[in-house]
Formats: structure tokens, sequence, C-alpha cells
């Protein structure tokens, strides 16, 4: 079961939760819910021995600006930690952040759980761990990504009935299917959100000789991204670098365009959905026929991404409410419960 009993005084320690995502991270405290959503960016000055310079949205907004002695970049990597000293910096500032709503957490320090990906191994764990009790943590605590978003979902996770989550994040794609409190069967791939971002990039690098940022082409997926034909054609104005001329140049693309950029990315996401589902035992599948497949993470806001995967499996798809959120609100609900 995902849930842990309560130690002698140990309603003295604020809980929190922490979806550290590549993308994002997000905390939810007890009692108070989500408190914090920021951009997972660090920015740090190399002439200042690597000091911090900002965090979070200020620093995402240097991305691709900075001077060369300014470095922005992203600690979390495919849903690991990249940069150690980044990642550190980094969950130490929001810990802080959130300290601060509580009188309490100035004298004991917090209780943390903290997601990673299905699949991962010890050393990945031990990182991960380090980093948030070097941020200020008591005791820390891993809880499967695919688990929290169940949970997050409000999905029975403790039940006897199979459950099939497909979370969608930057850096990772788990795909699980639970049971009676545990993953019975899981995959992670490297292919999410960052994947297709850098997909949209080639695609107009290649067909249209423009250079873009990676901010631009999460804002094209944003805007006007799609997996399946829509009535209403969408359009974008998207300026660049002239590859040939190395000028500033804008083209204008569609949201047919874009579709095509993607097809790549969610067809590999599709084909692992399919894969645990051939690894799932008989009875928990035709529990998942019934209740059908629960999409989260920011990929679930794809257009269209749940039609597809509902053709390809025959399997009704559904999307929380606040699908984003789904991951940090079960993290935050296990982080109660210990």
């Amino acid at each position: 079961m995902y849930r842990k009993n309560n130690g002698l005084f140990s309603n003295l320690h604020q809980r929190i939760g922490i979806d550290l995502g590549t993308n994002s991270v997000l905390v939810y405290v007890k009692g108070k819910g989500i408190v914090l959503k920021e951009p997972s960016v660090v920015a740090i000055d190399r002439k200042k021995g690597n000091g911090v310079l900002a965090v979070g949205e200020e620093a995402k907004e240097m991305i691709g600006r900075t001077p060369s002695h300014i470095v922005a970049e992203r600690p979390i990597r495919d849903g690991v930690i990249a940069s150690y000293e980044a990642a550190e910096a980094m969950i130490k500032f929001y810990i802080n952040k959130v300290k601060k709503t509580s009188v309490l957490t100035s004298i004991f320090k917090p209780i943390v759980a903290v997601c990673i990906p299905a699949e991962y191994n010890s050393v990945e764990e031990r990182v991960i761990k380090e980093a948030v009790m070097a941020a200020g943590a008591k005791e820390v605590y891993i809880i499967e990504e695919p688990m929290a978003a169940a949970i997050g979902a409000g999905l029975k996770v403790n039940s006897a009935r199979g459950n099939m989550v497909v979370d969608i994040g930057g850096g990772t794609t788990d795909v699980a299917v639970i049971s009676l409190g545990g993953i019975v069967v899981k995959k992670t791939i490297k292919v999410a959100g960052d994947k297709m971002d850098e997909a949209i990039s080639k695609y107009i690098r290649k067909n249209f000789n423009l250079l873009i940022g990676e901010q631009t082409a999460e804002k094209i997926k944003i805007a006007i991204g799609t997996v399946v034909p829509i009535e209403e054609e969408k359009k974008m104005e998207v300026k660049g670098r002239d590859l040939f001329t190395g000028l500033p140049k804008s083209v204008v693309l569609s949201n047919r365009d874009i579709m095509e950029a993607l097809w790549e990315p969610v067809s590999e996401i599709v084909d692992t959905v399919k894969s645990v589902l051939e690894m799932t035992p008989p009875e928990l599948a035709a529990d998942i026929i019934e209740e059908g497949i629960t999409l989260t993470g920011g990929g679930a806001l794809l257009r269209g991404l749940d039609v597809v995967i509902s053709k390809a499996t025959g399997i009704k798809v559904n999307i929380p409410e606040d699908p984003i959120a789904c991951v940090a609100l079960g993290t935050g609900k296990f982080a109660e419960g210990l």
C-alpha cells in the first residue's frame, strides 16, 4: 500500500510532496494543496564561482538570451538529476519558499516525498534523496510517478481492480498498470514533451530552413499542436534565424505541419502503451477495458492524443480535470500519510 503510519511527534514536521519534473516543479503542502508551480530552470554565473543568479520563471526567461558566462540550465533531464549542484540549489530555493508559509518549519525540517520515473535504478534514487536532504529535508521518501499520477487522478489504487496510467511529462513517459497498491507492469521511455519540442524544431529546420529555440517550439506545440485533423485550421507566425542567410526570418505554420512533425514521438508513446497492455495479466486487462486508460501529465493536453491512443488500443481514454497537477497531488497525498 502507498500509505505509511505516522510516528511520534511526526505532526510537528511539515509534509511536502514535490513533483520534480524535467520542465516544471510543483510543490504540495499538507493542508494547503499545491502551493507552487515553477519552471525547472536555474541560472548560474560562471564568473562568480557558479553562484545561482535566478531560479524558476526568472531563470527560464534567460534561456538562449545570456552572455557566455551565464548559463541557464535544466538540472533535471529525462526525469533524473543531470546537474547535482543546480538541482540542489533549485530544490533548496523552493523548499525555503514553501517553509516561509509555516511557523513550525522554521524549527522543524519538513518530511518530503519526491516522485521519480517508474523505471529507475538505485543510483538515480540515491542522488535525488541526497539532493533533497542537502536542500533541507528531515526525511525523503520516493514514489513512482505513475503511482503518484494514479493517486492524484483519484483512482482506487489499493483495490484489486486494475488501473492503467499513462503519464507524459517533459522528459519521460511512464506507462503502468496498478493493482492492490502496487505497480504490476511498467515501462518508461525518454520520449515526452521535450522530444515533441525537438521534433517540431527539426521539422521546421528541414522544411522551412528556419532555426528556432526550444521555448519557441514549446509555444508552437501549445498553440497549434495536434495529432489528429481538426475542422478549423489553426495557423501561427513563427520567427527565427534563416539557415541560409543567417538573418531573422518568419514563416507561417499550420496545425497540419505540427501534426506531421509530432507523429514520430507520438507513435513511440502509442507503441509503449500497446507493449504494456500486451504484458498485462488477462484479469487486469479486462478491468482496464471497463475502466479505461487514464492519461496524465502535460502531454495529456496535446490535442487528439487521447483519440490516437484510444483508436490504437480499442480502449477509452480518460483525462482528469487537471492532468498536469495529478503527479504533484498524488505525491502530496502520499506525503500526508508518512
